[in-house]
């Protein structure tokens, strides 16, 4: 039985890789020169692949249940196996986190070239699909190199984030004619961009801190870890937590960090009155020194509204109490998200109620299988997405090839 898959990302290797393995004849098409090149990318070049947490409940989508079998069938502890027995040696973190041993993401990509090599799967680079037909009780897709018919199809063509890397609308595009209907489409895991110029001056730094997406006083999302304030606002691996809240929330949004998130308000506020009675002919633009990055600080101070010259000894408990506040409960408005082609991942997609989440096979078109980001399921920053990519690249291919019961 012929299997034709549509994408040489992460889930459609994955795919391949099961369904070979349980016995399917493979044609892995690839729009792209190479299979996997967004996959280089991730993790700043280190690809997370997994995270020893990846449940559900680091997933989101309109079904958040979803997720639930793939996940239930291959997890973090199989994602590693799986690689060992490709040869690749991964380390956790103990954030959980999950990167190869080498440190470096074309590590992860050599593994499995080798692997679909050795599992004889005809892997067609710089094959794009047009379109997609029913014929026969299969499927006959036109590319840019021919024709190509099989018996089972499989759409790993990811989604449409990261244009640059190779992200793309082409899997939504392609199933629309046989019936499938995609969500609106945001960007996720992306940096936020705020209001006004304060942290223009602050590019580069980084911070520990808490950060919500806020509403009014309504917190929509939060995450505690490492900010990177931007030029144009904040990025860093928890401000990429809260990205998709920013981006579907629609307008009148605020960010809130806590800069101190370990300590509560009181004890911040003892913290500059020690510091006012110990060193009260230090300037005010060093109130922070020790304690934030020296240019964080600074900006705090002006934001407070203290004269940096001035000797912290005249400030008063009013002021004091102003500057303490301001760095547990800073406040900059959202104007938006660096967009779609900055982002690593795409929230919504192909309507997952159209798909039998023990199969991933399409409830509309009896022997066509979906995997990956193309669906309507993203995940959380630290290696949730490409988890989600080999669990669903996985259980679409044995489902395929006939392993998996319907």
């Amino acid at each position: 039985m012929t299997i034709v898959i549509v994408g040489g990302g992460a889930s459609g290797m994955a795919a391949a890789l099961a369904a070979a393995s349980a016995g399917g004849s493979v044609v892995l098409l690839e729009r792209q020169a190479r299979v996997g090149r967004k996959l280089l990318a991730t993790g700043n070049g280190r690809c997370n692949l997994t995270n020893l947490t990846a449940d559900a409940a680091h997933y989101h989508g309109a079904d958040g249940s979803f997720c639930r079998p793939a996940l239930a069938a291959f997890g973090p502890a199989d994602a590693r196996d799986w690689f060992a027995g490709l040869g690749l040696l991964t380390v956790a973190e103990p954030s959980g986190r999950v990167y190869p041993y080498s440190d470096q993401a074309n590590s992860v990509l050599d593994v499995l070239r080798f692997a679909l090599e050795h599992r004889d799967v005809d892997v067609r680079t710089g094959c794009e699909v047009t379109r997609i037909w029913r014929k026969d009780g299969g499927f006959l897709l036109k590319t840019t190199l021919g024709d190509v018919a099989g018996e089972r199809l499989i759409v790993a063509a990811g989604g449409a984030a990261g244009g640059r890397l190779g992200g793309t609308e082409l899997g939504y595009r392609l199933l629309a004619p046989l019936g499938h209907r995609c969500t609106p489409l945001y960007p996720a895991l992306v940096q936020l961009v705020t209001e006004g110029h304060l942290t223009r001056g602050l590019k580069g730094v980084r911070a520990h801190g808490r950060i919500a997406v806020c509403r009014g006083p309504e917190e929509l999302a939060v995450a505690v870890g490492e900010l990177q304030f931007t030029e144009t606002g904040v990025s860093g691996p928890a401000a990429f937590d809260v990205s998709r809240a920013a981006a579907v929330g629609g307008r009148g949004l605020t960010l809130r960090l806590n800069l101190l998130p370990e300590l509560d308000g009181p004890a911040v506020l003892a913290l500059l009155r020690r510091r006012r009675e110990s060193l009260p002919e230090l300037p005010c633009g060093e109130l922070w020194t020790g304690v934030l990055h020296n240019r964080l600080g600074r900006t705090l101070v002006k934001a407070a509204g203290l004269d940096a010259a001035a000797p912290l000894g005249d400030v008063p408990d009013g002021a004091l109490a102003r500057a303490a506040a301001l760095a547990q409960e800073l406040e900059l408005a959202v104007a938006g998200t660096q967009g779609m082609d900055c982002a690593q991942v795409t929230a919504g997609g192909l309507e997952t109620a159209d798909f039998d989440p023990a199969t991933l096979e399409s409830r509309r078109v009896p022997g066509l299988y979906v995997c990956g980001e193309v669906l309507d399921v993203d995940g959380d920053c630290g290696g949730y997405n490409l988890h989600w990519a080999w669990a669903s690249g996985r259980l679409a291919g044995l489902a395929a090839a006939g392993e998996v019961a319907p």
